[in-house]
């Protein structure tokens, strides 16, 4: 019999979040990145609610069916982080584990930090912990790659990013989704980062057809949701990169105590850029790195079988420890 999934809106922190959930038992929260929807755990959801827990995905701020405030700083980590301690408040939940891929994994790391009291445990996916760096990571990329494109500096000018990759969000969703990876042992490719005028998703080749794990009608619902929200929320997000710096300042040193785990893709790019051991130093009771042959970035939705076992196995740890 499938599992019965439930939609609701919930009105905290000054906005309302699309939340979808199934299953009861110990929570978790599963936190979807850029750009992308509570949609991307469609593999996840029913597999974790069949393996006995309470499972919760929200649309996050400035996504699918919940609010898109107006302004940049409405989606600083604070805001984030309240958002999520808000929905666990409305369900009635003290705590959960958080799952995040993406920029939703930068959130539950931070989150860790600021929140700790609310969670049992915490998975990145895709993005490994980053401690704090020395000067405000904008300031540091502009260092870096000076004149250089770079997505990320790119996204900071209001106005821009979410024009072009809102113009055909469905030719926007086919690139990203269907490019995402690199071949093993690979370096990206230099001309994406030529200061050559274009912007980010122009410079993504158009896939000769959709990767195994990406059915048209998944597409499709993702170039519907983003064709009518557009890519604004999502983006502003990026723009607080330096807000969220200062904002971490207290707990910058401080190590993340709860049990963790990081799951990503050999052909992710994140991850030649940034190595999954880059800051396990900094998690005191790390109970694994899972890396998966033959998975690009959007890890969950290439390889679900894999990923829903390691998060099964890192569940069933930290909640029978908990028990």
């Amino acid at each position: 019999m499938p599992t019965e999934l439930t939609e609701r809106t919930i009105a905290t922190n000054g906005v309302e979040l699309n939340v979808v959930e199934a299953g009861t038992g110990p929570a978790v929260v599963l936190c979807h990145g850029f750009p992308e929807l509570s949609y991307s755990w469609r593999h996840q959801i029913p597999a974790l609610a069949e393996a006995g827990y309470r499972v919760i995905a929200p649309d996050q701020r400035g996504y699918g069916k919940s609010s898109q405030p107006e302004a940049i700083t409405d989606y600083d980590i604070t805001h984030l982080i309240g958002d999520l301690t808000g929905v666990l408040d409305a369900l009635g939940e003290e705590k959960a584990v958080f799952v995040g891929h993406d920029w939703g994994s930068m959130v539950v790391w931070q989150m860790a930090l600021l929140a700790p009291e609310r969670m049992n445990g915490v998975v990145g996916m895709s993005v490994p912990y980053l401690h704090r760096g020395p000067m405000p990571p904008i300031q540091m990329m502009r260092n870096v790659f000076g004149d250089n494109f770079f997505y990320i500096l790119y996204f900071q000018e209001p106005g821009v990013a979410e024009a072009e990759l809102g113009r055909d969000a469905a030719t926007t969703m086919r690139k990203l989704l269907a490019g995402a990876i690199v071949e093993e042992g690979a370096m990206p490719d230099p001309a994406m980062f030529a200061n050559d005028g274009r912007g980010f998703a122009e410079r993504m080749a158009e896939p000769e057809k959709l990767p195994d794990w990406l059915t048209q009608e998944e597409l499709d619902h993702y170039a519907a949701e983003f064709s009518r929200t557009g890519f604004r929320g999502g983006v502003n997000w990026y723009r607080n990169m330096d807000r969220n710096w200062e904002l971490t300042e207290a707990v910058g040193d401080n190590k993340v105590q709860m049990p963790s785990l990081f799951i990503g893709g050999k052909l992710d790019p994140v991850l030649v850029m940034t190595p999954p051991t880059s800051g396990e130093e900094w998690l005191a009771d790390h109970r694994g790195t899972v890396i998966i042959d033959g998975a690009g970035h959007w890890v969950q939705q290439e390889k679900p079988d894999e990923v829903n076992a390691a998060l099964i196995g890192f569940l069933d740890d930290v909640c029978r420890d908990k028990g």
